[in-house]
């Protein structure tokens, strides 16, 4: 399991230093804690240290603009553009991704300055790391919406907030001269600058546009910012860099920055309409109620102070991704590069392989009307590309990952009744995904098209197996597509498609040809029939060999939408409880050079920091096992979640790591998105209410909740006893009460 090194936390003494010495910002987030139920708890700055990935900057939900610091520019920690380790700070952006495992974004950097200044490039060709300047020991605060540093040795109070698509900066300068630096070259990661273009518009006005090939091959952000007060401007670096001066003495300078993704006319509507006057407090205030306002769907009673911290900033990350894409005039660039319109909202930045699994299921009960737009833009990313995005990142297809999770969520929301999207083509998209097409898909080079239709594909269709000699990564692969042909068997059942249902659910069964019984794990076939040699199912070589991010050990219960055939292969339900016992029990010993720096947050072989595990400590309650599922999900939640900046066991990804405690902490996970069915944990709280969007409410309420009390001895729906520990999502929505009865005894009897 995770274990806070020293290192750890020497970073979390850091972080309270920063984030908890009084200051003015510190008042102010005094006053908001005042004034508000919900965002006082959130803690952006957990998931900045170790490996979270994610930033600490304003944002609304959402948003099209994440304005928050940079702290560094490469390097698998560099993700997020910001690490709570670091001492200086680079400048403050508008774009970045929260807690992926690849870097991008960090695009439109202003910088204040006081001194002198020295704007050359370094080694790697960037500007920033020697303008950089110190954080004042405990002056660096945040809260959902706002953010408050002091640059020590220029003496610069720096409070950034944001609306949508525009962000607020005001600077406070202590000393004689003021300053600024739009930085256009910056870039994470290092990736190419392809154009980047300032232009003045007035003494106060100036505009711009960077484009870049990074993870998203075709990357452009235009922007329009208008400042208080007038400035003189020199060009630097063959333009990258806009030096801007202002009058002697002047002690205060807001900035108000719009973006946009489609052209700078854009980005001054967007500005125009979302921040319309000078009142930096109006938009923070607004920003911060756009959070309370999301965050109060969920009510909470009961928890110490750092779960309900965890708990609420879980569901802060949650809301940061997928993000808006589209202008306030309904414009964006679709798959195909052109500029489309839209009078619905269109979103970006979609980790499928990850949010899938907890966080699209999360929407569906919290926010399903938000879920479904987001699946209406799916839908408009094949019409305009040709095939469903895996990971879409700024109207780009990638290719990373593995399988076709878009059709998990489009199943699940129609096997929940939530349909508010064009069904037939959504089928039509979720079938063509399935199939290898090597033609049709739009706009992309031939590394993309290869990972977004690999020859797996055509293998499983052809051969009805993938042959490890033939294809990297062939097991977690096969396991995936089984699990996704399975969500398109329930679509085509749904829609009385009786020969696709047939057709979908036999190759979902394939996953049984990948299962060795003699060793008990799923293995790599070749292209013989043989399985490969040698096999030691703790080795692992980060994507470079049968499994994805992880080993044998991990991936080996990817059945979700078959546990019981899963279970009939081990042999029966003594077999599988055995097996599934070595699973947490195990050495956490990981063989290999090149182990996957995703294979953490260990219990055994479990891996929690990686997504591939998350639904197996559920996997007991169909094995009358309930109990083994209630002591794992309260040790997830109390040992690999903490209120510190290495509070995650991994990447964030995008809300999932954060999706799996909302959910789990509320006592209820779904296993297999497209079974509209819950099962029961450890709920950590006396109650949960959820505002549902129909107008019910839908209640958890745990008696005798206490530490020691970590079972379930039985539970109920509004007064009725549940025989097995499973609620369906038609439960949910007709609102009511689930009540659990917590014991310190384990349960006799339970399960399925």
């Amino acid at each position: 399991m995770k274990k806070i090194c020293s290192f750890s936390a020497i970073l979390y003494s850091i972080w309270m230093m920063y984030s908890c010495q009084g200051t003015k910002a510190q008042d102010q987030i005094d006053t908001v804690e005042n004034q508000t139920n919900f965002v006082k708890w959130v803690n952006p700055f957990i998931g900045t240290g170790g490996h979270g990935h994610t930033f600490p900057g304003a944002t609304v939900p959402n948003g099209m603009v994440q304005l928050s610091p940079d702290t560094r520019l490469n390097g698998w920690d560099a993700c997020s553009g910001y690490h709570i380790s670091d001492e200086s700070i680079l400048g403050f952006s508008h774009t970045h991704l929260s807690g992926t495992g690849i870097g991008d974004y960090g695009d439109i950097l202003f910088m204040p300055f006081s001194n002198s200044i020295e704007v050359v490039p370094n080694d790697d060709q960037n500007y920033s790391s020697n303008y950089a300047a110190k954080k004042r020991l405990g002056s660096e605060v945040s809260s959902p919406g706002y953010y408050h540093v002091t640059l020590d040795e220029d003496d610069i109070d720096v409070e950034l907030t944001a609306s949508t698509r525009a962000g607020f900066h005001r600077y406070r300068y202590d000393q004689k001269n003021a300053g600024m630096i739009i930085d256009l070259n910056h870039t994470l990661q290092n990736h190419k600058q392809v154009m980047n273009k300032i232009e003045v518009v007035s003494k106060n006005e100036i505009r711009g546009v960077k484009k870049t090939q990074g993870w998203a091959r075709q990357h452009s952000v235009y922007f329009h910012a208008v400042f208080s007060a007038p400035f003189e401007y020199e060009e630097l670096a063959n333009g990258d860099i806009a030096k801007l001066t202002f009058e002697k003495n002047i002690k205060e300078v807001l900035v108000k920055v719009g973006i946009s993704h489609v052209d700078m006319e854009g980005a001054k509507k967007n500005l125009d309409q979302e921040i319309i006057d000078w009142s930096f407090d109006k938009t923070k205030n607004k920003a911060i109620a756009e959070w309370e306002k999301y965050l109060s769907v969920i009510e909470i009673e009961g928890g110490n102070q750092d779960q309900r911290t965890i708990f609420y900033t879980a569901l802060y990350h949650t809301g940061i991704s997928p993000n808006i894409f589209n202008d306030v005039d309904g414009r964006y660039i679709g798959m195909d590069r052109e500029i489309h319109q839209s009078s619905q909202p269109v979103y970006t930045v979609y980790s499928i392989w990850d949010t899938y699994r907890a966080l699209h299921p999360l929407n569906t009960i919290i926010r399903p009307k938000v879920n479904q737009e987001m699946i209406q833009s799916l839908i408009m990313k094949y019409k305009e590309g040709g095939i469903l995005p895996k990971w879409e990142l700024a109207a780009n297809y990638t290719g990373t990952m593995t399988g076709y999770h878009a059709v998990s969520l489009i199943a699940d929301a129609y096997t929940k009744g939530q349909r508010d999207f064009d069904i037939e083509t959504a089928y039509e998209a979720m079938v063509h995904a399935s199939q290898y097409d090597s033609v049709n898909v739009a706009f992309v080079d031939r590394n993309i098209q290869n990972k977004l239709m690999p020859k797996a594909k055509k293998y499983n269709n052809k051969k009805g197996y993938i042959p490890s000699d033939l294809e990297n990564e062939s097991v977690s692969k096969a396991l995936e597509f089984a699990y996704n042909d399975w969500c398109i068997a329930q679509m085509a059942k749904g829609l009385n498609k009786h020969s696709d249902y047939k057709y979908f659910m036999a190759r979902s069964k394939r996953y049984a040809q990948y299962f060795d019984p003699e060793t008990g794990f799923m293995r790599g076939k070749l292209s013989n029939g043989e399985w490969r040699e040698p096999f030691d199912p703790k080795y692992s070589n980060h994507r470079n060999d049968d499994y994805v991010e992880g080993n044998a050990w991990q991936w080996s219960w990817f059945v979700p939408h078959d546990v019981k055939g899963l279970v009939s292969l081990h042999g029966g339900s003594d077999q599988f409880v055995e097996k599934l016992d070595q699973l947490f029990s195990e050495s956490s010993e990981l063989h290999g050079d090149h182990v996957s720096s995703d294979i953490s947050g260990l219990i055994g072989q479990y891996a929690h920091g990686n997504e591939p595990s998350h639904h197996i400590v559920y996997m007991y309650n169909y094995l009358n096992e309930p109990n083994k599922t209630q002591e794992l999900t309260y040790k997830i939640l109390s040992t690999l979640y903490s209120n510190d900046p290495d509070g995650l066991a991994g990447n964030e990804d995008c809300g999932q790591m954060s999706a799996w405690y909302v959910m789990s902490a509320m006592g209820i996970y779904q296993i297999a998105p497209g079974n509209p069915y819950y099962t029961f944990g450890s709920p950590i709280f006396d109650q949960v209410t959820i505002h549902l969007e129909n107008g019910n409410q839908f209640v958890i309420k745990s008696n005798n909740n206490t530490a020691e009390n970590i079972y379930l001895s039985s539970y109920q729906y509004n007064g009725e006893k549940l025989e097995t520990p499973f609620i369906t999502h038609e439960q949910i929505e007709a609102g009511g009460t689930l009540t659990f009865e917590k014991t310190n005894r384990k349960a006799e009897e339970g399960g399925i």
